[in-house]
């Protein structure tokens, strides 16, 4: 068969499907509400909404230091070549992402060695949103940890532990990144005396922030980061929709990339609740 032949089967092939979703779908397929659906079928019961936790990546993204760090340009076009494909040209440290070991150790893991059981886990998200609306140098201390704790219970084995600073929401403007007259950001972060407390005294296994940074905006020496991954443990950074998911109970599913000797990478991260 030519090319053109084939082509033009193709097309025709997507066109039909197109039309079977659009009449089909609605019967079969669970409403999405913004960025929380009801959750599928085929999940285990007791979950009632899967929740996007990923923010969604853009040339203007904030990034940590303030120059773009996402590209694209289209290679190909539907009305010329029949189909439409990006390159795409990405630091692995941007939009909703996650840290590897290796980004802050010598010889740490890659993000392509992180333990597949690690990338779903107990979901336990500590909210000092509060407090980080009136001081934006705000810390997740061993203080909330031990309130979080008092309330909820122990910290399950294998958790992700998640800061809601409501940051999340300053997402589309310059107060995400939040830097002085003298390029100084200020945003928050865990203290490194919380995360020591996680990895002393509990299984967790990975930390998130809705932030540009696991450490605070204003941290001088990276503390957190250089306690926490070289553990062997992960982070992920710029969580979304922290604030629609319950302090406990709901289950984290980190969509982490897989390429060789990465130190991290753009995730789709979302939660089962």
């Amino acid at each position: 068969m030519c090319n053109l032949c084939v082509m033009q089967s193709v097309k025709q092939r997507m066109l039909s499907r197109r039309h079977l979703f659009r009449t089909g779908a609605a019967g079969v397929a669970a409403a999405a509400v913004g960025s929380v659906a009801t959750a599928p079928a085929a999940l285990a019961s007791g979950y009632k909404s899967v929740v996007d936790m990923t923010h969604e990546l853009h040339e203007d993204f904030p990034t940590w230091e303030g120059v773009q760090q996402f590209f694209k340009e289209q290679k190909t076009f539907f009305d010329k070549d029949g189909y439409n494909l990006f390159e795409l040209r990405v630091n692995e440290h941007t939009g909703t992402h996650i840290d590897a070991p290796l980004h802050f150790s010598a010889d740490g893991g890659t993000v392509a060695e992180i333990p597949v059981g690690d990338l779903v886990a107990p979901l336990c998200i500590i909210d000092i949103s509060a407090r980080a609306q009136d001081d934006p140098d705000s810390q997740l201390t061993p203080d909330d940890l031990k309130a979080w704790i008092s309330e909820h219970g122990d910290i399950p084995d294998g958790a992700c532990v998640a800061m809601n600073s409501g940051w999340a929401g300053h997402a589309s403007s310059d107060m995400f990144r939040n830097a002085d007259g003298e390029g100084t950001q200020h945003y928050p972060g865990f203290h490194v005396e919380a995360v020591q407390m996680l990895m002393d005294e509990t299984g967790a296994r990975s930390i998130g922030v809705d932030t540009l940074s696991l450490d605070f905006g204003q941290s001088p020496d990276f503390a957190t980061h250089y306690a926490w991954l070289p553990s062997g443990r992960f982070g992920i950074e710029c969580l979304a929709n922290l604030d629609a998911l319950p302090a406990s109970g709901a289950t984290i599913v980190i969509g982490a990339p897989k390429h060789r000797g990465g130190t991290g990478g753009p995730a789709r991260i979302m939660a089962l609740a």
